[in-house]
């Protein structure tokens, strides 16, 4: 079954809870609605499914709880979590810090007096593991924009994928000095 398909599939299985349990009496949903800013749960399952699409943006399923998830990583929530996902298929989150949790087309450094600071184009990176290998990574800001990184396996598997990352590294890697050639007469 296709990643859209799995997505499709959880949406509906969220859509039914909602409707089992939607029967509660009205007094429950007018007191809900009278609540300053309730939380809004996210279905864990069905982020973990669309974060590991081809390009989740590209599903209308996946663009609002992805969205949410986001906003609340933002907001210091931590990422859901799928007790359904089986072995091995997880989601992590973990803020970005340049340089070691950046990738270079997306790292930055600034002079300061007497020393240089780097920074992130990036808030934050969002870890999917599908079969306890590494699938993907997708690097967010706060702005809203996502960049993904697929693993090799996962390039193998989907066989089509949102290149922009890999776009992005190839364009910094060509914008770099060439390396310096060992010298033969030195």
């Amino acid at each position: 079954m296709s990643v859209q398909a799995n997505v499709i599939k959880a949406q509906a299985g969220a859509k039914r809870r909602l409707r089992r349990h939607g029967t509660a009496a009205p007094a429950l949903a007018a007191a809900l609605m009278m609540a300053a800013a309730p939380a809004r749960a996210v279905d864990g399952c069905l982020v973990l499914l669309c974060l590991a699409a081809p390009d989740w943006s590209a599903i209308a399923q996946c663009v609002p709880p992805v969205t949410q998830v986001l906003r609340d990583l933002a907001r210091g929530r931590p990422f859901p979590t799928c007790a359904m996902s089986g072995a091995g298929n997880s989601g992590s989150h973990q803020w970005a810090s340049a340089p070691g949790n950046c990738p270079p087309q997306y790292t930055y450094a600034m002079e300061l007096e007497n020393d240089v600071a780097y920074g992130c184009d990036y808030t934050g990176v969002v870890s999917i593991q599908i079969d306890g290998a590494p699938w993907s990574r997708t690097w967010w800001s706060i702005g809203g924009r996502t960049v993904t990184d697929f693993s090799p396996a996962a390039k193998a598997r989907m066989g089509s994928w949102n290149t922009k990352f890999d776009d992005d590294f190839a364009a910094w890697a060509a914008s770099q000095p060439p390396a310096a050639q060992p010298c033969a007469i030195c």
